[in-house]
């Protein structure tokens, strides 16, 4: 092999000079897109506070051209002939495709459209490929690019659920302000002035052996090394600053094995929950505040505040790292543990993982917030416990009421709350947080008319998997959280006890629409296997009533016999008065009757006054 086939290159390009009618594959062994939630609402804020810093209304257009280009990182790219292997970035390159995707779908029916197809796509002798080469992966890629939605087989790979998952959450965590007029500055910003360094190598082993330089040798210069090294430079030499630097390096790589940039998220959540006492204003032309550049250039922001956050001597740099950050970050690992480990359903911080599976990634900040080096770890647990149930709460309160609960429409108002319960003991937290619910406008009574649609069914799973959950460990037997989730080998999905047959209840329903419509509301769906729904979907509620007799509470509950031969569930509705009944036909009205009834069990699953309750045991 000669010298020019052996040689490395590297360059930075722009987002178009790296995607712009290339195909890019991927070896068979990382060919899964793994982003979580986090991640990419990490990226969407990074990339739109960046711009919103530059951007002001009266610019023209061209003027983005003058703005700072943004350095988002290095891929690694092995090429194989004419064909280029991403060997590292795969994941960025294809959390930006499905960006590009949304801001397409976003553009459709403007005047002044930034074509960005070529970017997302190639297209040779008829046929088009998208950038990203993968098979398995087309028709999850079309769907979303023709339509902006797709339903994914069952035997779907887990990176086509992973695509699906996050381009649902993308029209959330895009700002409203950057939706109208500033949308082409953005699309612009973004493919001509966001740049990623491409390494390109001519050999496997070359690009292999700059992957593992890269990372394993720890060469790849990220925010939190800059940090790492500002923050040394200030500590004695000597012992404290080799105690401090060792602490660093173990704790952020025990976070890493939680999954990809852990650590960096988790320096900007404690940097953010401890610090931040601003955020941008919500208004055209308003400046990034520190919460805003924490997410974005931790490392620069906190060398411009050190005094204010006391770092002034060097005896304030050493505790900083071996006190602050060694707390904090062991704080970070018990969350990340709780939002995604095994599940404890007596855990106090089962709430913690009920809050990460409806994808709510603000909490963290919030959980850290009133968190102190001084507290015990009862005090920690109590404390996350009530914010956690806060949360809780609240995001189901929301979902009742068919309002986001996105990153980017929740953001200000967790701010606000992460910045006032800071330093709180745990029984000014619980009174606090409480007296904040009880100020929020909608709860469950404020909506009896709560119906699934396309964009809120996955929440409804959860808050359905809640509430049969909260009845079954009422009624004495073991959680079936996880099961009814997901998290197990059986599958459920939500099931109407109406079959789709509008004719069955043309006496109720003079127009079919009508009878679709009460068909989704929330009294006529309950949480059944996929293998019950394949089976008995389109039986009459007559041929399906003894059946559901054999499944989980909420749907045994139907059946007379439910409430023969269960005493722990007869026992349940003695206890908590809960308006349980079987119902030997379900029409129109029984459908209302039990809608209410899943509303009086959710007021005691998610009850402002639990708060109280959680703090009083913890004093």
């Amino acid at each position: 092999m000669n010298d020019i086939e052996r040689s490395i290159e590297g360059v930075a390009k722009t987002i178009a000079g790296v995607l712009a009618n290339q195909k890019y594959a991927i070896d068979y062994y990382q060919r899964e897109y793994k982003w979580e939630s986090k991640q990419i609402a990490e990226l969407v804020a990074d990339l739109t506070a960046k711009f919103l810093e530059l951007h002001h209304p009266d610019h023209a257009r061209k003027e983005v051209a003058k703005y700072p280009g943004y350095y988002l990182g290095s891929i690694i790219i092995s090429q194989k002939g004419s064909q280029p292997f991403v060997v590292d970035g795969q994941q960025r390159l294809t959390s930006l495709t499905l960006l590009l995707t949304y801001l397409r779908r976003l553009q459709q029916g403007r005047d002044d459209i930034v074509d960005i197809d070529q970017l997302i796509f190639s297209e040779k002798f008829g046929e088009k490929s998208f950038n990203l080469d993968v098979a398995d992966r087309m028709g999850c890629m079309e769907a979303l690019f023709e339509n902006g939605e797709y339903e994914p087989p069952a035997d779907a790979p887990e990176s086509v659920h992973t695509l699906v998952g996050r381009y649902g959450e993308l029209d959330g965590l895009f700002p409203d302000e950057l939706k109208e007029k500033a949308l082409p500055f953005f699309i612009d910003w973004l493919k001509d002035r966001v740049q990623l360094v491409q390494i390109t190598a001519y050999a496997d082993d070359d690009a292999y052996a700059i992957f593992e330089t890269m990372n394993d040798r720890g060469l790849k210069l990220t925010p939190a090394d800059m940090l790492k090294g500002y923050l040394l430079a200030n500590i004695e030499d000597g012992k404290p600053r080799t105690k401090a630097n060792d602490l660093w390096r173990r704790r952020l790589r025990n976070l890493d094995e939680h999954g990809d940039d852990a650590s960096s998220d988790f320096l900007k959540t404690w940097l953010r929950s401890q610090y931040s006492t601003k955020i941008r204003e919500r208004r055209k032309g308003a400046r990034p505040e520190d919460w805003d550049r924490i997410g974005t250039e931790f490392h620069r922001w906190l060398r411009g505040v050190h005094d204010d956050i006391g770092l002034v001597t060097r005896a304030d740099y050493h505790r900083f790292i071996v006190r602050d950050f060694e707390f904090y970050s062991h704080q970070y690992e018990r969350i990340l543990k709780a939002s995604s480990g095994p599940f404890n359903s007596d855990s106090p911080l089962r709430f913690v993982r009920f809050n990460a599976d409806l994808g709510f990634t603000l909490q963290d900040q919030l959980l850290l917030a009133p968190v102190g080096v001084d507290d015990s770890q009862q005090t920690v647990y109590h404390k996350l416990e009530i914010v956690a149930r806060f949360t809780d709460i609240l995001l189901a309160w929301r979902i009742w009421n068919f309002r986001a609960t996105a990153y980017s429409t929740m953001q200000y108002a967790m701010f606000t709350v992460m910045r006032d319960i800071r330093g709180l003991d745990a029984a000014s937290l619980a009174e606090f947080l409480r007296e904040y619910l009880l100020k929020v406008d909608e709860n469950f009574d404020h909506n009896d008319d709560l119906y699934v649609h396309q964009q809120n069914r996955g929440q409804l799973h959860k808050i359905l998997a809640r509430i049969t959950d909260y009845i079954m460990v009422g009624s004495g037997q073991a959680s079936p959280y996880i099961e009814l989730t997901n998290g197990s080998k059986v599958k459920y999905e939500v099931e109407h006890i109406w079959a789709n047959h509008a004719k069955r209840h043309a006496d109720e329903f003079t127009h079919e629409a009508d009878f679709e419509r009460h068909r989704n509301r929330i009294g006529d769906l309950l949480l059944l296997p996929k293998s019950f729904n394949a089976s008995y979907n389109d039986d009459t509620y007559a041929e399906k009533r003894p059946r559901y007799f054999s499944q989980n509470l909420l749907a045994s509950s139907l059946d007379p016999q439910a409430y023969e031969k269960n005493p722990g569930f007869v026992e349940f509705i003695k206890t908590t008065g809960l308006p349980f009944k079987p119902h030997e036909e379900f029409r129109s009205a029984d459908v209302v009757e039990r809608g209410n009834l899943y509303r009086e069990i959710a007021k005691r699953v998610w009850n402002p006054d639990d708060l109280l309750t959680v703090a009083a045991a913890g004093a």
